[in-house]
């Protein structure tokens, strides 16, 4: 029997989702002004305690929406690692905003916090930080850093909500923090996003951004400009369920992640993201490979996977590499990121896999790339 296609991500629905989408479609209640709305964002505010949670679109409305809420002037820099999603990038470049490239850490594939000092100047403003694949920045040595130069942190957890580092959530280490609930995150609402700060300015700003920038006192009367970035209630409702078992969510990505680490950490030509590193324990997001030896093709590799039913997605290109951006910056090395985006994808990572699938992907990859190690 012909062995089943493994998709790269499948989410996993085993709550009341059902149930609060025919309340949605019961009530009438569709758009953004539902009740699920505003309960997502109680439970999050709650759960991250922080003051305020908006709710918005996606994950990169999220980010508009926050870097818009802070007063930038063009010219401003913005320190960004470059191995990360353009979300990150997009609103430093709309806003006329400069961004400042960082690599990351080999080990970790983390933002490398002493290159970030390196490339801190008068013109520094915010520092972008940006938790990679389920293990975190060290945010304590970078906080310290933003205090001693009296820079902003924006932190984007949408890889690792449900994290701690030292008993602290990712998600409450910026002044403000954002987060995806893309369908692949540990919690979905097909597309959305949150924004979280303690901040009330910056609070009541982003829920103006996020709605055209609306008057509170007078209808389709606007004192600046915004987006339609609303959260429907329907992904709200279909989020408050996902949320109300995030704890196993986060428990189940921990052992697909270790059974994977554990199956394939003996095999010489790979390097895996550690399992844990001094201040946080991985909740695997995704789990990542690069390949260390450079006589394998990794694309050859990855069709030859795909070929036994295995997909699989490549990682972040370099933001300092995007062709758009040719004309725009000096040219800049940043070694590091350069070679895990060069070397590096990640396996089927979703909630609905089991046992078998998992035992399967390793026991083909094992195969493949022993026979491609020998070409």
């Amino acid at each position: 029997m012909k062995r089943k296609f493994i998709p790269v991500n499948e989410p996993l629905f085993k709550g009341n989702e059902t149930k609060y989408l025919r309340d949605c479609i019961k009530t009438a209640w569709i758009g953004s002004d539902g009740k699920y709305v505003k309960l997502l964002e109680n439970k999050l505010s709650k759960h991250f305690k922080r003051k305020y949670a908006i709710a918005v679109s996606s994950g990169t409305a999220a980010l508009e929406v926050a870097f818009a809420s802070i007063n930038l002037k063009k010219g401003d820099e913005i320190i960004i690692p470059s191995f990360t999603i353009i979300s990150c990038l997009n609103p430093i470049i709309r806003l006329g905003a400069r961004p400042i490239f960082v690599d990351c850490d080999l080990n970790t594939w983390n933002v490398n916090i002493s290159d970030i000092e390196k490339k801190i100047t008068k013109k520094t403003k915010i520092i972008l930080a940006v938790h990679i694949y389920g293990l975190s920045v060290d945010m304590p040595r970078l906080l310290k850093l933003g205090k001693k130069y009296n820079i902003k942190i924006i932190e984007d957890a949408s890889e690792v909500l449900g994290l701690k580092i030292n008993e602290k959530k990712c998600g409450t280490f910026g002044e403000i923090s954002t987060l995806s609930f893309y369908t692949n995150k540990h919690i979905t609402t097909g597309e959305g996003g949150m924004v979280l700060t303690n901040n009330k300015l910056i609070s009541d700003r982003c829920k103006k951004l996020r709605n055209l920038f609306f008057d509170n006192k007078k209808r389709f009367y606007h004192k600046d400009i915004g987006w339609n970035y609303r959260m429907s209630n329907l992904n709200a409702a279909v989020g408050v369920a996902q949320f109300e078992y995030l704890d196993s969510t986060i428990n189940l990505k921990r052992k697909i992640g270790k059974f994977y680490y554990e199956n394939l950490k003996d095999i010489n030509s790979i390097q895996l993201q550690p399992l844990k590193s001094k201040y946080s324990k991985n909740i695997y997001w995704v789990f990542g490979i690069v390949i260390k030896n450079r006589h394998i093709n990794i694309n050859e590799l990855r069709q030859n996977l795909l070929k036994k039913g295995i997909q699989t997605r490549p990682f972040f290109w370099p933001m300092h590499k995007q062709p758009f951006l040719k004309n725009y910056l000096k040219k800049n090395s940043l070694p590091n990121s350069e070679y895990i985006s060069k070397n590096g994808f990640y396996l089927p990572s979703g909630l609905s896999l089991k046992r078998r699938d998992l035992e399967y992907i390793c026991s083909q990859f094992k195969k493949i790339i022993y026979r491609l190690s020998r070409k």
